[in-house]
């Protein structure tokens, strides 16, 4: 099926920020590991993975829609140097992406491509899902203060 005009950049402008994503995750993942924060290393891995699977769907779409997804592309991997810095810069990448993806639904509505835009559409609810748990852990801190949110991270999920 041939992409209807412009659905083609906005997917790989989508990609970009998905790889992106999933490096930038995955760094401050392993850096809660090393700190020993297991809790925030197994959440953090897990958006990693999530934006894994954005990037794969996106990639599947576009060549089904006869595109040449851009694997070249990588945004700036912004990594921060403690827990608060780490989400200041995950909230900031995941208000960029729900940009993104409110520009793409409104794009594939406007050009008639009700695929994309479903799919979009389902990826902003995950972006939204995402804030709302960044923002949540920041109110946490706010609340309880830095050193007893963070001690709470180092158990093991479950325990």
């Amino acid at each position: 099926m041939k992409a209807k005009d412009g659905v083609i950049d906005l997917l790989n402008r989508i990609l970009t920020a998905n790889l992106t994503a999933i490096n930038q995750y995955f760094i401050h993942s392993k850096m809660c590991e090393n700190w020993g924060y297991e809790r925030l290393h197994h959440k953090v891995c897990k958006r990693s993975f999530d934006e894994m699977k954005d990037a794969e769907e996106i990639i599947e779409h576009t060549l089904y829609l006869e595109g040449v997804p851009n694997m070249q592309r990588l945004g700036t991997v912004q990594v921060g140097e403690t827990v608060p810095e780490q989400f200041t810069l995950d909230l900031k990448a995941e208000q960029e992406m729900l940009k993104l993806y409110t520009e793409g639904v409104t794009h594939c509505a406007k050009v008639g491509d009700y695929t994309t835009r479903h799919k979009l559409e389902d990826m902003q609810k995950d972006t939204d899902d995402h804030i709302d748990w960044i923002e949540t852990q920041q109110e946490l801190i706010k609340q309880v203060g830095l050193e007893k949110y963070l001690a709470e991270q180092i158990k093991k999920e479950g325990s």
